[in-house]
């Protein structure tokens, strides 16, 4: 079975293809077809960015299309950058986005400054979606950032089971981690949904 990975984020692509590793299916990404046009995010959750993206990449390729939307939830400021996450303080390096929430959290206590990662996964047969899952991560907005693994908002996002920021964590976080979490439930679908179509 052919399965479309429908993202160019190469940190993306690096987490999910070990989680759906050893199945028998065979894995494709945007670069196995030609150049299309990313869909235009309107949806106001992750679940709803998840499942256009499914279904778009779905209707051009013709492949049976997991999508994934993800970001990080700050309570403090009323859970921005959320869905806009990719996008906060326009087109910049992740290391003014992460002064420019420094910038907001300044006078908020540490206690206070508690955030979340959220991965929202849904996969498109057509214009159908036909799975849907989510993870999230909880944690605590780090000064200043701390690590050099991962990407994203991972050197600033603190997480107090590992006293480490996911930038530091290395190979454990994947086993805790938001995509980590939604891709483990896909996995279990894909192992139901092949065993499925072998009887």
């Amino acid at each position: 079975m052919r399965i479309l990975v429908a993202t160019t984020n190469r940190g993306k692509l690096g987490e999910i293809f070990p989680l759906l590793a050893g199945l028998p299916i065979e894995l494709k990404t945007l670069a196995d077809y030609p150049p299309i046009a990313a869909p235009e995010e309107t949806g106001s959750t992750f679940a709803e960015n998840a499942s256009q993206k499914a279904r778009f990449y779905a209707r051009h390729t013709g492949a049976l299309t997991v999508a994934e939307d993800s970001g990080l939830e700050i309570d403090a400021l009323g859970g921005a950058p959320g869905v806009h996450s990719a996008r906060f303080g326009g087109d910049t390096p992740y290391s003014q986005k992460f002064e420019l929430i420094e910038e907001r959290l300044r006078r908020v206590p540490d206690a206070a400054r508690t955030a979340r990662f959220v991965c929202a996964v849904a996969v498109a047969d057509g214009d159908r979606i036909v799975f849907e899952a989510r993870g999230t991560i909880e944690g605590l907005i780090a000064a200043e950032p701390r690590g050099t693994g991962g990407f994203g908002y991972d050197p600033i996002f603190y997480y107090p089971p590992f006293a480490s920021t996911l930038a530091e964590a290395g190979e454990r976080k994947s086993s805790v981690s938001h995509r980590g979490q939604a891709f483990r439930q896909l996995r279990g679908f894909l192992e139901q949904f092949l065993e499925g179509q072998g009887k």
